[in-house]
């Protein structure tokens, strides 16, 4: 097992819509993404923030607080979305040192294909909601900084690049 490097912004491929996996993930890939996320001390971890352009993340919202819940998402699909919007400061792995409010559904539900290849569907909700739509934004191109209109976008972007040269 290893750490992967992360992309970090203005990688172009953190603006890439990724490809469906076909066929199994590597046992050892998604290994390796746990370790990765475990040891930038994140939550989640898309596909393409590691290099590879393919529709999976990993995810562990409980390890933080002692109850551990990892999953593995492979082709995930957002059936459905509470319309009750809430707003929360977002942090992004590829986006070091960065906040950004972010509006998002408080629940969703969920279908995806488990590493195994079971096919599941379940809700979520609260962090666990926000992170799977952080999470499947990075599938889709989308970054935390797409989620702001132009003006806050470009202060934003202008006080990270001052800090990320």
């Amino acid at each position: 097992m290893s750490v992967l490097p992360i992309l970090t912004w203005p990688d172009a491929r953190l603006s890439q819509r990724c490809d469906p996996v076909e066929g199994i993930v590597p046992d050892d890939l998604i290994r390796d993404m746990f370790d990765t996320m475990y040891a930038a001390k994140g939550r989640g971890l898309a596909a393409p923030q590691v290099g590879v352009m393919q529709r999976f993340f990993v995810m562990d919202v409980g390890w933080k607080e002692g109850t551990p819940s990892p999953m593995a998402m492979i082709n995930p699909v957002i059936m459905a979305a509470e319309r009750v919007p809430v707003e929360m400061e977002e942090a992004c792995l590829s986006i070091p040192g960065l906040s950004v409010p972010v509006t998002r559904p408080k629940a969703v539900t969920v279908q995806w294909t488990a590493p195994e290849g079971d096919i599941h569907m379940a809700d979520f909700d609260g962090f666990e909601a926000r992170c799977i739509q952080h999470e499947f934004d990075h599938l889709n191109g989308v970054v935390t900084l797409d989620h702001l209109d132009p003006q806050a976008r470009a202060a934003v972007l202008s006080a990270y690049e001052e800090n990320h040269p």
